[in-house]
Formats: C-alpha cells, structure tokens, sequence
C-alpha cells in the first residue's frame, strides 16, 4: 500500500481524499432513471474537475460529460472515480488531443463487472457475515449486536472506497498513458462502446414489452395473429422500435415528463382499440 500512495502527489492525495469523502453522498441526491447516480457521480470528483478546469467553460463540458447513466456498487465505485479524475488530468494536459468520450466509455465498461464484484462481495459475503455476528449478539441481550452488525458492515466498505479511489487514480496514470502509445485505448472504448449496447439490447427485450393483438382474418379458419410473423423476421421489433422512436424524441430535446406521458396516451388507446 505504501507504493500506492508514494507514486501520488500531496496535492493529488489532498484531492482524492475530498473525492472520497463525496462518495458516500453519491446515492442521496435524486436522479430518476435517466441519468441514475449520474449527478452523484459528478459532485462526488468536482474536486478534480474544479483543479484541472480553471477555465468554466471547459470545467462545464467536463461536468456535462459526466451527466450520462452510472450505478456502481459504491463500495468499490470510486474506483470509477479515481480513474475518471486521472483520465481527466490526461485530457486537461493534452487538451484537444485526447479523445474525451475514452473517459465516459471506460466508465460506462466498469460498471457491470465492478458492480459484479461488490455485490458478491458485500452485499453476498460482508452483510452476512456482519448479519450473523451481529444476530448471535444481539440474541442474548447484547447491546454488541447492533454495534458489530455495523461495524462489521461498513469498515470493509469504508476501508475498500478510500485504497480504491487512490489505486483508480494510480493506475489511470500509468495504464492510459501506454493504453494511448499503444492504440489499446482506442480497442478499449469500441469494446467499452459494444458491451454499452449489448446492456442496451438486453434492457430493452427485458423491460420494454409491446405486441401486436391484431388478427387477420381468414375464410374458414381460425384467424392468423400478426405478432408470430413480426417475431419470425426479426424478435422484438416493435419494443426496439418503440425504444428508438423514445431515443430520437429526447435527443430533439423532448421533455422527459411529457414523452413518458405520450407513451402512457398512446398505449391505453391502442390498448382499447384491441391494437396493441
């Protein structure tokens, strides 16, 4: 651990420690399920933003870039974090010559395996260990129960953020700069960019749900539903398309409320016309 902290400088220690303590608050504000912790996330490093962007017009494109979905089990997010604040350092450095958009794809790559880690690890193993510890206790009358339930909880949690935020940051400074020499970040960011839309497909085929209801009738058998054959040429045409047609409205700056609203008009009337 000491080599972890002798590679980094006072001033950035000083910074990734204020990043850490905005961590814990990366959850409280509300978001909706557009953005998700998006605004967490970003309040949580405006401490590097604040220093690599003296300038506010660049200070506010950083924070715009960071305004896209992100939910990480926050134990070990701020991982994300420190090697977002790294990233960042690169761009203010070579401004004009690093590919921001690297910043927002590794992130958004981070999120299903490190959110796979610390829910195994601490929601699956920690909180039980904890749960069990502290329930032994407290079944005997111990005011040590509630106390070691929580400890034992969040002393793994609050010891795991703070190397994390430092070990993120440590590695992005060495790992992008040869990622960059070596084309590897180019490779990265349209990997980061397929895994991206392959969590985009699989999202849509498992909340967006639309068929068609509509028959066709035929002379002397049973009418022939239309939905098999829309099935058949390509699976889950209509919730994609539903999806894209949603896309498109917000990126012509359609209003989030009233979209929902459109959608939730026009599916209750398709609905009574035995369309949909």
């Amino acid at each position: 651990m000491s080599k972890l902290f002798n590679n980094i400088s006072d001033a950035d220690k000083k910074m990734l420690t204020k990043i850490y303590w905005r961590s814990f608050a990366v959850f409280a504000g509300p978001c909706g399920a557009a953005y998700r912790q998006a605004p967490g996330f970003t309040m949580s490093i405006m401490p590097a933003l604040e220093r690599y962007y003296p300038e506010q017009e660049k200070r506010a494109e950083a924070m715009q870039r960071h305004m896209t979905p992100y939910n990480i089990t926050q134990n070990v997010g701020t991982f994300a974090m420190g090697l977002a604040a790294s990233m960042e350092h690169e761009n203010a450095v070579h401004y004009g010559d690093y590919d921001p958009s690297s910043i927002v794809s590794i992130k958004t790559a981070l999120m299903g395996p490190l959110s796979g880690i610390g829910d195994s690890i601490y929601w699956g193993i920690v909180r039980c260990i904890a749960a069990g510890v502290g329930i032994g206790f407290a079944a005997s009358g111990s005011i040590l129960g509630p106390i070691l339930f929580l400890v034992i909880y969040n002393l793994p949690g609050m010891l795991g953020r703070y190397y994390l935020t430092f070990l993120g940051f440590s590695m992005g400074e060495n790992f992008i700069t040869k990622a960059y020499e070596s084309g590897m970040i180019t490779i990265l960011t349209k990997c980061a960019g397929i895994i991206g839309l392959m969590m985009v497909g699989f999202m849509i085929s498992s909340n967006v749900s639309l068929s068609l209801a509509l028959t066709m009738p035929v002379s002397g058998a049973e009418p022939i539903a239309v939905q098999p054959y829309l099935d058949s040429l390509l699976m889950g045409v209509l919730p994609l398309s539903l999806t894209m047609l949603c896309y498109w409205a917000l990126k012509k700056k359609m209003n989030q409320n009233t979209l929902l609203f459109v959608v939730l008009g026009v599916g209750f009337v398709l609905g009574l016309l035995g369309i949909c």
